[in-house]
């Protein structure tokens, strides 16, 4: 079975303090068979790169307004001049704060609800025609 993926390279700022910064590979992916998620893999100095997964609904509400908690908090704000959507991460290794330009990123979650339009991910998971099949049997 073949799945549309919807892919971005883009280059994220990891916030290390107001004045400091380092530029951080990302590779956002977005896949039909996993509707309801959206999957970040941030390329750093290391082997393997951190892959990071959470609601495709969490990231595109942050581009407009706060929102999220625990582990995954999302947020527009403004960095030189420049629109930006922040992402601060935390997990037992470790926490991050990361900038994305909001333009980008944008235009790329424009690009996946083309793929899946928002309030349609079950029917890509084809849940109902499963259940169908088990009630049936």
């Amino acid at each position: 079975m073949h799945y549309t993926v919807v892919e971005r390279e883009l280059e994220l700022k990891l916030v290390l303090s107001p004045e400091h910064s380092v530029p951080v590979p990302a590779r956002l992916a977005y896949c039909v068979a996993d509707p309801y998620a959206v999957h970040i893999a941030f390329h750093i100095n290391s082997e393997q790169p951190v892959n990071w997964t959470f609601a495709r609904e969490l990231l595109v509400e942050g581009v407009f307004r706060p929102c999220g908690q625990g582990d995954v908090r999302v947020w527009p704000a403004k960095a030189e001049g420049r629109s930006v959507v922040l992402m601060a991460l935390s997990s037992p290794d470790g926490e991050a704060l990361l900038e994305a330009p909001a333009a980008q990123l944008s235009a790329w979650l424009e690009r996946t609800m083309r793929a899946v339009p928002p309030g349609s991910e079950g029917e890509q998971m084809g849940v109902d025609h499963a259940l169908d099949q088990l009630l049936a049997q």
